[in-house]
This record gives structure tokens, C-alpha cells and sequence, in this order.
């Protein structure tokens, strides 16, 4: 990491702002609680049925992620951090999800999505099926005799379109939950199974699980990475030279999806935006042989991507054409992975970059007869502490007065820290992100450390090799018909069972 003599004070970053924060009075604080009353007496529940849903899943999106993202868009835009609204904290209604899963305290994505998506609590590890299987069960008899029915494939017998989009690999946990059912998260190609085991890869699920004498007619979009669980090992993939599928069955599923349901397969941004929406109604796009680019560095991705928000923007306008309406979900992936590296600058852009896509979307639909929830599978460990004032950079170091306050150890410490991880790393560039050793506790002294740099790791408790999920609830920010039964602490389940009661299913 970059060594540098901070520019701008905290004082001066205050100063910067657009004059809300400096033109505060008693009025001022007094009257927003006057306005805010009287938006929430205007509020009158939507019983409607739902003829669209919409779930946007920020992966690891815990509360402090939302606050400390809300806090770094302001400040990003030269405006009020701490006053600013990430676009979809402005939906009316609000209540927590409880994010345990059958067996374990704190979770992960497998059984919390599975919770969301089929209104029912599983175990760690495993899709889409009840808690009768353990992660790892190779009885494909078993797995069949467990299977959970989502709202994607209850969208899909009742005719309305459906979508996934991610920025994570599309068989990843999230966006696998809506369509495969299988004992362990981790088998996303044939090649990740078990000679024993005979559970079908997710992969091949995407194709399989629908169409004649399955269920529906198949997923209209599907838009994200995880390109090599799709291709065999003997095709060289499109956009990395000298690499190859990672299927040992011979399959193509992407040919296969393009040849069983009549759609289109893209892999870059040209052929992406080249994509025409009024003649297109089905369409796979995989833009990486993994996860997508942080949307960091998706700008310097070789073969370019779209942003979370432009393939939420052209999956709307595929899906609305069915008159029946759809059913959407969009996963920003990516913030989970950036907690996970003790990352914090990663995990909040892309936290903005999922505000970004439900502004889309409600640019895009009309909340009378759409339903937009937006929540979070689980949190992380990252905390926001010390005392900073007010317009204090969210990624910098804790001062007041326009003064470093230091620890105990004399040394000045930042805004944002991890209860554990790998920890602080000076970066060195080319390096991999995940690459680095395990640190914790006070390090060095980050006096002229550039704290706010994209690739600055900050620090934690207790070294581990990848920092982990938390276990307090999340939130749900919901808007359209029936939103306003989002209300109280829920057990994460309950959001299919709003999802589903909207349809009118």
C-alpha cells in the first residue's frame, strides 16, 4: 500500500460539502422529523396482487455495510454522507431478517438464500432442499425426495417470465438457489462432483430442470459469470486464451441453452449492448470464466463487462413484455467477497453499484403493480468505531478537530475495522487481492497510509485465512403490493412467503 501525506483534512472535507451539513440549526433537525411524519401518514398499504417481483440480494449486505456505503456515496458525489440515501433506503417500508440456517448460528449463503427463495429453513451448505439433507449427501434419491419448490419455478409454472442476473458465477449459492436443488453449494460443474455421488451438477440444472416435461419453459435471462462450469474441457473459452471449459461430460450448455429455448448467448460488452430487447426474448450472457470484475475494476476488465445495473436495465426490458408478468432477482455477489479480503473499498462500491441497479429499476417500473425487495442473505464482521466527526472520510482514519486520535499504542487507527480476517497488508501491485498472509492487531503506524486506496486491507482482531459472515439480522427495504407486510423482526423465510402471497399463488 501507497504511502502518502493525507491532502485534505477532515475539516476540509466538511467544508466541501454542499453547505447542508454547515446551514444545520434546530429548525433544520426539528422540521425533518415534521416531513418524515408526514410522508409516513401518507403511506396506505398496496393490497394488490403483484403482477411483477423484483429481489435484489446484496451478498453479505449487513446493516453497517448499508451505512458505511450510504456514508462513501455522499462523500464520493462532494454531498452529506451521513444525510445521503442509497437508492433503495428510500423504498417505505422496513423490517429484519433473522439470517440462521437450520444448524448453524451464523450462516451462509446456500441455506440463506434457499430460506428466501422456498420459504423454508435448510442447512449450511446445500440448495433449494429441506434440512432432511446434510452438505456432502451423495443419494441423488435422497436430494430428489427433498427438493423445495422457489418462486422462480413457481413464476415459471404459472407462465410469467423469469431472470437471474448476478455478478457473482450464476451457479454460485445465490443465484443457483432459484433454479438447482443439491447437496453441496460447491458442485457447480460435473467436475466438482464426486466419482460416489451421482447428484446432478447446478450447471446443468440451469438447462435440465426446465422446458418440456419439467417445469416452465425454461429462464428467459440469465446474466453473470461462472462461463467455464457452462463449456467442456475441450472448448477454449472466448475471452481467456489458452484456457479451456471445465465440463468432463462434453456438454455445451451454452449452445444447449441457445438450441432448447431459442435464446441468444453473449460473453462481452459489444454483444451485450448489441442485444436488442424488442426482438430478443431469451438471453444467456456469462462475461467471466468466474465471478465478474468488481465493479472497481470492471473499467479495466480486457474484455469488458456490463455493470450490475445495465443488465438489470435490459433483463427488465425482456421480462415486461410477457403481459403475465415476472418474476427478477439480481444478486450483487461481489460485496461479500470484498468482506471476505478484509477489503472494505471493494465491498462498498459494489454496495453502490447494487444501489445504482434498484434505481434502475425503479426508473423501469411502476410500484402499483411491482413489488421491489431488497435485503441481504447475511452480514459480516465489519464494524464502524471510534468517535469521528461529522463528514469524517467513511474509509479513513478517526478525527476529531481535525487531529488524528490515537489508540492506546499511540497510533492512529481507522473508521472501518474487521472483527477477523487476513487483515492490513501494504499491497503490492499485480498481487492478488486474496494473496496476502494473515495479520492482526495493530500492525504499524498508518499515520501517512492512505487508508481510502481501492486496495487498502484494513485491520482485524483475529487472523484467519478469510474473514466471515456475521450473524445479526439484516434488512429488508421493500416497496409495491404488499410491501408494507415487511414490518417487525422476521425469520428470513418470510420473504418467499410475501413473494408468493403478491402473486397470488
Amino acid at each position: 500500500m501507497k504511502k502518502v501525506t493525507m491532502k485534505m483534512s477532515a475539516l476540509a472535507v466538511m467544508l466541501a460539502l454542499a453547505g447542508q451539513a454547515l446551514a444545520e440549526d434546530a429548525n433544520t433537525w426539528y422540521q425533518d422529523g415534521q416531513n418524515a411524519l408526514e410522508a409516513a401518514k401518507k403511506l396506505y398499504p398496496n393490497n394488490r396482487k403483484a403482477k411483477n417481483v423484483i429481489l435484489f440480494v446484496g451478498d453479505g449486505m449487513g446493516v453497517s455495510t448499508v451505512t458505511a456505503a450510504r456514508i462513501l456515496e455522499g462523500q464520493l458525489k462532494g454531498l452529506d454522507g451521513e444525510r445521503n440515501k442509497l437508492a433503495f433506503e428510500k423504498l417505505p417500508y422496513l423490517s429484519l431478517s433473522k439470517t440462521y440456517s437450520a444448524n448453524q448460528q451464523t450462516s451462509d449463503s446456500a441455506p440463506t438464500m434457499t430460506a428466501m427463495v422456498t420459504g423454508v429453513k435448510t442447512n449450511d451448505g446445500v440448495i433449494s432442499v429441506d434440512q432432511r439433507i446434510k452438505n456432502g449427501d451423495k443419494d441423488n434419491s435422497q436430494v430428489q425426495a427433498a427438493k423445495l419448490a422457489t418462486i422462480l419455478e413457481l413464476a415459471e409454472k404459472d407462465g410469467r417470465s423469469t431472470g437471474v442476473v448476478s455478478t457473482a458465477r450464476i451457479t454460485h449459492a445465490t443465484p443457483a438457489a432459484t433454479y438447482a436443488h443439491t447437496s453441496t453449494r460447491d458442485w457447480e460443474s460435473d467436475n466438482n462432483i464426486p466419482a460416489d455421488a451421482n447428484v446432478k451438477d447446478i450447471a446443468s440444472q440451469l438447462i435440465d430442470n426446465f422446458g418440456p416435461g419439467a417445469i416452465g419453459d425454461g429462464i428467459e435471462v440469465v446474466l453473470g459469470g461462472g462461463r467455464s462450469r457452462f463449456l467442456p474441457n475441450t472448448v477454449d473459452d472466448p475471452e481467456n486464451a489458452g484456457r479451456k471449459g471445465d465440463r468432463r461430460d462434453g456438454r455445451n450448455l451454452t449452445q444447449e441453452y441457445v438450441s432448447k429455448f431459442g435464446g441468444k448467448f453473449v460473453w462481452n460488452q459489444a454483444q451485450f449492448d448489441a442485444i436488442n430487447p424488442a426482438n430478443t426474448n431469451r438471453l444467456l450472457g456469462l462475461f467471466e470464466r468466474s465471478h465478474m470484475q468488481y465493479e472497481h475494476d470492471r473499467p479495466n476488465d480486457p474484455g469488458k463487462e456490463p455493470s450490475l445495473a445495465q443488465m438489470t436495465d435490459k433483463a427488465i426490458d425482456i421480462l415486461k413484455k410477457n403481459p403475465k408478468g415476472f418474476f427478477l432477482m439480481v444478486e450483487a455477489g461481489r460485496i461479500d467477497h470484498g468482506h471476505h479480503a478484509n477489503n472494505a473499498y471493494r465491498a462498498l462500491t459494489d454496495t453502490i453499484a447494487l444501489s445504482d441497479a434498484v434505481k434502475k429499476a425503479l426508473e423501469k417500473v411502476d410500484l402499483s403493480d411491482t413489488l421491489v425487495i431488497v435485503t441481504a442473505d447475511h452480514s459480516h464482521t465489519m464494524t464502524i468505531g471510534g468517535y469521528p466527526e461529522r463528514g469524517n472520510p467513511i474509509l479513513g482514519k478517526v478525527m476529531v478537530d481535525d487531529k488524528l486520535v490515537l489508540a492506546t499504542d499511540g497510533n492512529p487507527y481507522t473508521t472501518i475495522s474487521y472483527a477477523n480476517g487476513k487483515g492490513y497488508y501494504p499491497h503490492v501491485s499485480g498481487e492478488d487481492v486474496y494473496n496476502f498472509p494473515a495479520r492482526s492487531g495493530r500492525i504499524e503506524d498508518m499515520t501517512n497510509v492512505d487508508t481510502s486506496d481501492p486496495d487498502f486491507h484494513q485491520e482485524v482482531t483475529v487472523p484467519l485465512d478469510s474473514e466471515t459472515h456475521a450473524a445479526e439480522e439484516v434488512e429488508i427495504f421493500a416497496g409495491g403490493p404488499k410491501a408494507h407486510l415487511f414490518q417487525g423482526i422476521q425469520e428470513q423465510h418470510y420473504i418467499f412467503h410475501v413473494m408468493k402471497d403478491a402473486f397470488g399463488f
